[in-house]
């Protein structure tokens, strides 16, 4: 492990970069301060870059949108791969037919449109079709009443015995330096514990998350893991998740790990990144811009 202050030597060192979203490039609040320099200095250096994020709560081509807005054209629809995309490949392949079921906003539904199903909000489920209903995704942590919908959900597992999927395993991301929010995977979590049943689980850490990432990478050039660096905010999803597929890993300290906790969670979990940096942001000043 190895803590790094500027960021530039890391990339340098890689030919690929894999970025988490939130607390690495954005927050609620909107992009992390003077990360478009970074993906400035990629395109300049010719890296390739990809977005691999937990947010199933738009399409790829929406997120991309969002970031166009905040002024960041350089992260387009196929940089990035979204635990959403697995959960439409695991439908595409296990449930064939009927009503999925789902907890999110109609935008987040886009990933679970799949041929042959018909998607409805758990808000939407009652006694005249809870019996078609053939799964219950977990999509996003807005787009429902957390009350009633949440208690629906329950009641509706304990009647159907019907895949469960969580699209998104983040159980909390960050508002700002020193507050976050609860993310659907800890609702998730939670509903989990109460139905007493196990949920399958798409996106980071899951190795199956990076090998979807890597076999699109593989679709169009020989690459190796050691040509790949992660970077994220968070030990037990982004580093862990990095690490397990055998990737090289970096800890940045802009979103849900603080820098006075970095060292402390480190050791109490066990989960070692290789660099420790600041933030994931390159100074135009480091390379004759």
């Amino acid at each position: 492990m190895q803590r790094i202050d500027n960021f530039k030597s890391i990339i340098d060192r890689y030919q690929i970069i894999f970025f988490d979203a939130f607390g690495v490039i954005k927050t609620y609040q909107g992009l992390v301060p003077g990360i478009e320099k970074t993906f400035s200095y990629m395109v300049a250096e010719k890296k390739e870059f990809y977005i691999v994020t937990n947010d199933a709560s738009r399409s790829p081509a929406q997120l991309a949108e969002s970031y166009h807005r905040m002024g960041l054209k350089e992260i387009t629809a196929d940089r990035i791969v979204s635990s959403g995309m697995l959960t439409k490949e695991y439908l595409d392949l296990k449930v064939l037919d009927g009503i999925v079921a789902y907890l999110g906003t109609p935008d987040s539904a886009h990933y679970i449109e799949s041929s042959g199903l018909n998607t409805l909000p758990v808000s939407q489920v009652n006694n005249s079709n809870i019996d078609k209903v053939n799964a219950l995704i977990f999509l996003d942590d807005e787009g429902f009443n957390w009350c009633d919908d949440l208690n629906k959900a329950v009641n509706i597992l304990r009647k159907r015995t019907i895949p469960v999927i969580v699209a998104n395993t983040d159980h909390a991301y960050p508002l700002s330096v020193h507050d976050v929010a609860i993310a659907i995977g800890g609702i998730a979590s939670m509903i989990e514990n109460i139905v007493g049943k196990s949920f399958i689980r798409f996106g980071k850490p899951d190795s199956q998350m990076f090998m979807f990432a890597y076999d699109l990478i593989r679709e169009n050039r020989t690459i190796s893991k050691k040509e790949i660096v992660m970077v994220g905010d968070t030990l037990q999803t982004d580093i862990l998740g990095g690490n397990k597929f055998g990737l090289d890993t970096v800890l940045v300290l802009s979103g849900n790990t603080l820098p006075d906790d970095a060292e402390t969670k480190i050791r109490a979990t066990g989960i070692a990144p290789t660099y420790i940096c600041e933030n994931a942001v390159v100074e135009l000043g480091e390379f004759g811009f």
